[in-house]
C-alpha cells in the first residue's frame, strides 16, 4: 500500500525539543534511541525523508516507522520499541513449573553426586529428562532458558543460606529470663549512685577459645609515600598455637575481668570464679549470665561452687542463644579492634597483650546494656 504523500505534523514543545537534542549528543543511552531523536528533531525542523535519510545514514523504514509512532502516541513513544510477541511462548507454564520443582530438589536426590545445582548441570539434567516427563519444549533448553525460568520466581538453586534451628524446647523462656535481668540491671543502674554495686551483682561470662597465636616470617612493609599508602604483610606465616580466652563482664560498671589460658577447662573456669569472688565485696551474690557449656556444670565446678554457698547463681542462656549474653559484645569489639591482623613472636606474647587490650578497655569502661525488650518473636 502507498504511503500517504500528505505529511503529518510533529509538533514538540520547548521542553520536548531540549530533552531530543540532549539525548541526540548523548552517548550514554542505547543507540537505537539516539538515532530516533535526530530523527524527530530533523521531522520537526521540516527536512523532507530522502533528507533525514541522507543526515542520519538510516533506511526509509525505519524513519516512518519511528515517525508514525511519534505523530500517534507522542515524541516518548517514537522513542521506544513496541513491545510484540510474533509467536506464542514455546515453553508452557506447567514446563516452568516442572524446571521450578526440580530446582527445589537437590541433585543427590535424582542419582547424582552434587548437593546443590549449577545453571548448567540444571539445564543438562533439564534436557535429557524433561521430555520424559511430556515437556518437550524442554528438550533443548539452554542455560540461560533456565535462568529466566528461576529468575521470575525467583529462586536460586545453587546457592546456600544458613539458619539456626531452635532446638531448646524451653527458648522463649529462657530468653524471657535473660531480658528480664538486663531490664532489672538497667533500673538498678538508673537509680544506684556511681560505682556503687547493689547487693546482687550481675556479671556476663563467657569464653573465646581458638584465639589464634600467628607469626610473620618476613618483617612487614611500613606506608611509603609515592610507592604504597598502607601497610605490606608477606602471605606466608606460621601457626604457634591458640589460646582461650574467659572473660567476665560486669553490667553494672563495664569492667571486664579476663583470664588467658592455654586449654578451656573446669579447672580453668574455676581459677576465673575464684578471681571474681575474691573481686567483689564477700556480702554481695554474684549472678552469672553463662551458657551451658560442660566446664560451667562439671562435677569439679558443681564441687568448687558447693564450697561457696550462695555466693553464685548461674542464669542460663538458652540452646544456640549465645547472642543474648552481653560479653559477646565485648568480644566483638576485641575482634574488631585489638586482635585485628595480630601478629606476635609467641603464644606467650598474645596472651600479655590479650589482656593488655582488656586493660585498655577498663581504663574507659562502657557499660553495655540492652535496649530492645520487644522480643516476642526472635
Amino acid at each position: 500500500m502507498a504511503r500517504k504523500t500528505k505529511r503529518a505534523k510533529l509538533n514538540l514543545s520547548d521542553e520536548q525539543r531540549s530533552q531530543l537534542k540532549e539525548l541526540s549528543n548523548s552517548r550514554k543511552p542505547p543507540l537505537r534511541e539516539v538515532q530516533r531523536a535526530k530523527i524527530l528533531l530533523l521531522y520537526s525542523d521540516g527536512y523532507s525523508m530522502k533528507e533525514i535519510q541522507k543526515k542520519t545514514g538510516i533506511s526509509r523504514p525505519t524513519i516512518y516507522k519511528c515517525i508514525d509512532k511519534a505523530v500517534g502516541a507522542g515524541a516518548d513513544a517514537g522513542l521506544k520499541d513496541y513491545f510484540h510477541r510474533p509467536f506464542d511462548p514455546l515453553i508452557t507454564e506447567s514446563a516452568k513449573a516442572w524446571v521450578v520443582n526440580l530446582a527445589c530438589s537437590k541433585p543427590k536426590d535424582h542419582g547424582l553426586a552434587a548437593e546443590l545445582w549449577t545453571f548448567s548441570e540444571l539445564a543438562k539434567f533439564t534436557r535429557q529428562y524433561a521430555s520424559n516427563d511430556g515437556h518437550e519444549c524442554l528438550s533443548r533448553a539452554a542455560k540461560a532458558t533456565i535462568w529466566r525460568i528461576l529468575d521470575a520466581n525467583p529462586i536460586r538453586p545453587h546457592k546456600l543460606k544458613y539458619y539456626l534451628e531452635r532446638r531448646d524446647p524451653e527458648f522463649e523462656k529462657k530468653m524471657q529470663e535473660i531480658l528480664m535481668v538486663y531490664e532489672e540491671i538497667n533500673l538498678q543502674n538508673d537509680q544506684l549512685p556511681q560505682d556503687a554495686l547493689p547487693s546482687i551483682v550481675t556479671v556476663s561470662v563467657d569464653e573465646k577459645p581458638g584465639v589464634q597465636a600467628i607469626k610473620t616470617v618476613s618483617p612487614d612493609l611500613p606506608p611509603k609515600s609515592g610507592k604504597h599508602h598502607s601497610w605490606g604483610r608477606d602471605y606466608e606465616y606460621k601457626r604457634l598455637g591458640t589460646v582461650s580466652l574467659l572473660g567476665a563482664l560486669d553490667l553494672h560498671s563495664g569492667k571486664i575481668i579476663a583470664q588467658v589460658h592455654d586449654r578451656h577447662r573446669s579447672i580453668e573456669f574455676i581459677s576465673l570464679l575464684k578471681e571474681l569472688d575474691q573481686y567483689y565485696p564477700s556480702e554481695s551474690t554474684i549472678r552469672l549470665i553463662l551458657d551451658n557449656h560442660s566446664a560451667h556444670i562439671s562435677k569439679e565446678t558443681m564441687k568448687y561452687l558447693a564450697s561457696r554457698p550462695g555466693r553464685f547463681v548461674y542464669v542460663h542462656t538458652p540452646k544456640h542463644g549465645s547472642w543474648l549474653n552481653l560479653i559477646e559484645s565485648a568480644f566483638s569489639k576485641m575482634a574488631r579492634t585489638f586482635l585485628r591482623h595480630i601478629r606476635v613472636e609467641s603464644k606467650e606474647e598474645l596472651k600479655e597483650r590479650i589482656l593488655k587490650g582488656i586493660k585498655e578497655f577498663n581504663d574507659t569502661p562502657i557499660v553495655y546494656r540492652w535496649k530492645n525488650f520487644d522480643l516476642g518473636v526472635i
